[in-house]
């Protein structure tokens, strides 16, 4: 793989990662995730 095509390799791959990053923000899936994360913390410590 050449510098030139290693560069375009890695900038649609940052791309990618953006815009899907963009896409879970916009459906609010971190909100998801963190009340998840809040559940399985809570049933760590016996309280959930």
């Amino acid at each position: 793989m050449t510098n030139k095509s290693g560069s375009f390799l890695r900038a649609g791959v940052l791309g990618l990662a953006a815009a899907l990053t963009a896409l879970g923000l916009l459906r609010r899936e971190h909100l998801e995730v963190a009340q998840k994360a809040v559940k399985i913390c809570l049933e760590c410590i016996g309280i959930g």
